[in-house]
């Protein structure tokens, strides 16, 4: 594999700054919405906020790449004497729960960091700037990436079965 360099972005999280507000998950909901600012619906957003309101302890994660099988990561994490699973702060959207699935057709969402704004929304909205945009150049391995339609097709495959979906693509073509 050869090296290339790459634009990484990346959305840095202050967890001291976050006071569980939800505005990220609200403007990324709205962004997301079909139109676009449509309507707002937090099982739609690429951001999630994870909250342990009698420590008062907010921690906005939000959304990574898909993965098709489960981790075998379940390390515990304590903070400030609450325990946590490793799979409450994981970015992937993943078979072994729900998080950061579409709530309509269950496909895997994924941070697009807002693509058509010059910086991410949730980024732009949080009040205390406890997220903050990076962007920057880095040598890294090139790999082989699955396109965007086939891990949705992918992801559907796994949910419904090829023959399914097969015969449902070909049934729409009929139709039109």
């Amino acid at each position: 594999m050869s090296k290339v360099k790459k634009k990484v972005k990346v959305i840095k999280i202050d967890l001291d700054k976050c006071n569980g507000c939800r505005a990220c998950e609200l403007i990324c909901s709205a962004y997301h919405a079909t139109p676009k600012y449509s309507s707002n619906n937090p099982a739609r957003a690429r951001i999630r906020l994870i909250r342990e309101p009698l420590q008062d302890v907010y921690l906005p994660v939000y959304a990574g790449e898909y993965t098709a099988a489960e981790c075998m990561g379940r390390d515990k994490y304590v903070i400030d004497g609450k325990e946590y699973d490793e799979c409450a702060f994981c970015r992937a959207s993943c078979p072994s729960r729900d998080a950061f699935k579409e709530p309509d057709s269950g496909l895997p969402l994924k941070c697009d960091m807002c693509e058509d704004e010059e910086e991410p929304l949730c980024v732009k909205w949080c009040i205390n700037d406890a997220l903050t945009y990076e962007e920057r150049e880095e040598e890294v391995e090139e790999e082989a990436m699955l396109e965007e339609m086939e891990t949705g097709l992918k992801s559907l495959i796994d949910k419904y079965g090829l023959e399914n979906l097969v015969d449902t693509i070909a049934r729409m073509s009929q139709k039109n």
